[in-house]
């Protein structure tokens, strides 16, 4: 009896496994045409390449038809020429179409045909432990895949201009110098992330930038090819509400941002918002968590008062900030 139940104990883990390799492979297969190579090279002073190599090397996907291209603003910035490897082995330049330093996010076109572009998910909806994967190309070996899980949402880190980048994606699939710019997708191999960083010398602490911030910012990159914002000098995450305050308030979402912390006399803590609020709305618009709240942060709200409807404790008030620009020597 203890032998047939050990068996099948046996049996149901390796049913278990298949299943979860199953799902890593045809996801990764799913994405793999879309992710690119990038290697950079940089203008001397003379217009000869320094040292005669690439400056640097990272990742990339493709998310339109017509080769336009998601990395890190990092990877491309100062760039003199980019050259691109596709995952069928051919090999083009691409031009920089626009880059956001603050959110180290940039775009880049790629003049090829039959370009596979990824399938982008929706950030919102990730929970911590479902599966993540991450495509791309560490240290020169292309289309490396490794696999882990959403460790946590709603991080913050600093981008290199010093602005803290909210909502930020912490995994434990493997990073390495070269995954930066490259996806992170979920079991359906959906992007749910852009790769951005990690901690050293820990291990299993790495960092995306969240898909929906990034498709924001692709569509500004686009457009004007860079990003002029506002701000309200809160450092910010996305929180739970409670469901007794949803119905009480009569609120449209259970989430909203919490302020986890004020820039001293800037334009929330002049207009009376505290630490420990959360905001759910920002004029007439719903906001349901922080990339909502940047959304609606452009760079026509500077000078202008703006309504941030907030939760205080179990109170519902109004409060009215003054946007800034951006600052960059600010927080």
């Amino acid at each position: 009896m203890t032998q047939l139940m050990e068996s099948t104990t046996l049996f149901d883990d390796g049913h278990l496994l298949d299943s979860y390799s199953n799902a890593v492979v045809t996801a990764a297969e799913r994405l793999t045409p879309s992710v690119i190579n990038i290697e950079v090279h940089y203008p001397g002073s003379n217009g000869d390449m320094r040292n005669g190599h690439h400056g640097a090397s990272g990742s990339g996907f493709l998310f339109t038809v017509d080769g336009y291209a998601l990395t890190n603003s990092h990877v491309v910035h100062g760039a003199g020429t980019i050259h691109v490897g596709l995952s069928d082995g051919r090999r083009t330049t691409a031009e920089l179409v626009g880059e956001d330093p603050e959110s180290d996010l940039a775009v880049i076109r790629i003049n090829a045909d039959g370009l596979t572009p990824a399938r982008l998910g929706d950030s919102q909806k990730i929970r911590a432990g479902q599966i993540a994967i991450a495509i791309g190309n560490p240290l020169g070996f292309s289309c490396t895949v490794t696999a882990g899980v959403v460790s946590a949402r709603g991080r913050t880190m600093r981008s290199q201009t010093g602005r803290l980048i909210d909502d930020i994606i912490q995994t434990d699939a493997a990073l390495n110098p070269g995954n930066s710019g490259g996806p992170l997708i979920n079991s359906h191999g959906e992007v749910i992330g852009v790769n951005t960083a990690v901690i050293l010398p820990a291990q299993g602490i790495c960092f995306a930038i969240a898909i929906n911030t990034a498709k924001f910012v692709a569509g500004k990159l686009i457009r004007d090819g860079f990003i002029r914002r506002s701000v309200i000098g809160v450092a910010a995450q996305q929180t739970q509400i409670p469901r007794r305050l949803v119905r009480h308030h009569g609120l449209v979402a259970e989430t909203g941002v919490l302020v986890a912390s004020l820039e001293p006399a800037g334009p929330a803590e002049r207009g009376g918002v505290r630490e420990g609020d959360t905001i759910v709305a920002f004029d007439e618009h719903q906001v349901a968590g922080v990339d909502d709240l940047h959304r609606h942060l452009t760079d026509e709200k500077v000078g202008a008062t703006v309504r941030l409807t907030l939760l205080r404790h179990v109170d519902k008030i109004a409060r009215y900030v003054v946007p800034e620009y951006v600052n960059s020597s600010k927080n």
